[in-house]
C-alpha cells in the first residue's frame, strides 16, 4: 500500500504513462475494428436509406404533380365536354320546339282549311236544298194554279198572295 500512498495523478511516472498509452492505443484499434466500424457501416447505410427515401419522394412529388396536372387536363377536357353536351341538347331542344310549333302550324292550317271546306260544303248542299224545296214549292204553285181555272186577274192575283202568304208562314 505504500506504492499507493507515493501514486499522484499529476506527476505520473514513465512506466504509467507507457502503457496507458499502449492500452489507449489497443483500446482504439480494438474499439474501431469491432465496434466504429459496424457504426460507420450503419452511419452509412442509414445515410443511403435516407437519401434513397429523399430520392423517391423527390420522384414521388414530381409523378403526383403529372398526375395533377394530367387529372386538371381530364377535368378541363370532361367540362369541355359537358359544355358541348348541354349545347348539343339546347340546339336539339330548341330544334324540337322549333318543329313542334311548325306542325302545329300546319295542323292548325289543314284544320282550318278542312273546316272551311265543310262549311263550304255545308253551305252548297244548303243551296241546293233550298233550290229543291223552291223548285218544288213552285211546281206545286203552278200545280195548284194550273188545276184551279180562275175566271178574272183577280181571283189569280189573289189566289197567288194567300199562295205567297201560305208559303212565308212555312
Amino acid at each position: 500500500m505504500i506504492f499507493l500512498a507515493d501514486f499522484s495523478v499529476i506527476k505520473p511516472d514513465f512506466g504509467l504513462l507507457f502503457w496507458t498509452t499502449v492500452i489507449f492505443i489497443l483500446f482504439w484499434v480494438i474499439i474501431g475494428k469491432f465496434a466504429f466500424r459496424p457504426i460507420m457501416e450503419g452511419l452509412k447505410k442509414r445515410e443511403r436509406d435516407i437519401q434513397n427515401s429523399l430520392d423517391e419522394a423527390k420522384r414521388a412529388r414530381e409523378e403526383m404533380a403529372k398526375m395533377k396536372a394530367e387529372n386538371e387536363e381530364l377535368l378541363a377536357k370532361a367540362r369541355e365536354e359537358r359544355a358541348q353536351i348541354l349545347k348539343e341538347a339546347k340546339e336539339a331542344k330548341d330544334r324540337l320546339i322549333a318543329e313542334a310549333k311548325e306542325q302545329a302550324k300546319d295542323e292548325a292550317k289543314k284544320i282550318v282549311a278542312n273546316a272551311k271546306e265543310q262549311i263550304e260544303n255545308q253551305k252548297m248542299a244548303a243551296i241546293v236544298e233550298l233550290k229543291n224545296q223552291v223548285g218544288k214549292l213552285s211546281l206545286e204553285i203552278a200545280e195548284k194554279v194550273i188545276r184551279k181555272q180562275l175566271e178574272g186577274d183577280k181571283q189569280q192575283e189573289a189566289f197567288v198572295e194567300d199562295l205567297v202568304k201560305d208559303l212565308k208562314l212555312n
